[in-house]
């Protein structure tokens, strides 16, 4: 038993001093000096291309930011900010409605306007805002329903419709076209103010 035991203690510790002395072998082994690796990396050398940057919020939600516009005098200021809870829904503060929420139907950049009332209390029709990535503009109109099948027309001119009218007098029946404005829509154009990341 005693023998036995000895037996087992030397192979035990035979197999503790070559781990060890593997150990120490594999931290002086060096993959940049090993001459395979140079052979395989060398007809690469210069021509690997750098990853693209992970995508920023910005990249994925473009409306977001500041802008300035030259036309609207009543909202020269406008931000969008993108709702802590829910990346579907905007912020949009600056414009004379007050602060209004905008959700996300098109993506990347074209949001509804639902009819709402804002936290001052005041009533906000629906409405559209696009953002035009290439030309960085932002474009929004309240007061007109969002058109799902092309949410731009409601940037069209509104067309006079005619409404027919019939009068009645003295057993004489007399129909009229009469043409009706569209109530008028609140709307605004603005730029992007384009932030320069800072460069090290």
């Amino acid at each position: 038993m005693k023998k036995t035991i000895g037996i087992m203690g030397g192979i035990i510790l035979s197999l503790l001093s070559t781990t060890i002395q593997a150990q120490q072998d594999t931290s002086r082994w060096d993959p940049r000096k090993n001459p395979t690796v140079d052979s395989i990396m060398a007809p690469y050398q210069g021509k690997l291309i750098p990853p693209r940057p992970a995508p920023t919020t910005a990249d994925i939600y473009p409306a977001i930011g500041r802008y300035e516009s030259t036309t609207n005098m009543d909202a020269a200021n406008v931000s969008i900010m993108l709702d802590e809870q829910n990346r579907g829904i905007v912020w949009i503060e600056g414009l004379p409605q007050g602060k209004i929420k905008a959700m996300l139907r098109k993506s990347p950049s074209t949001y509804k306007i639902p009819a709402q009332k804002t936290e001052a209390g005041k009533d906000v029709a629906e409405g559209t805002l696009i953002f035009d990535k290439e030309t960085n503009t932002l474009s929004i109109v309240i007061g007109k329903p969002y058109n799902v099948a092309d949410p731009a027309v409601v940037f069209a001119a509104p067309a006079e419709q005619e409404v027919a009218v019939t009068k009645v007098k003295d057993n004489k029946t007399k129909t009229k076209t009469k043409k009706v404005a569209q109530p008028k829509a609140w709307t605004y154009v603005g730029t992007k103010v384009m932030v320069d990341a800072a460069m090290n």
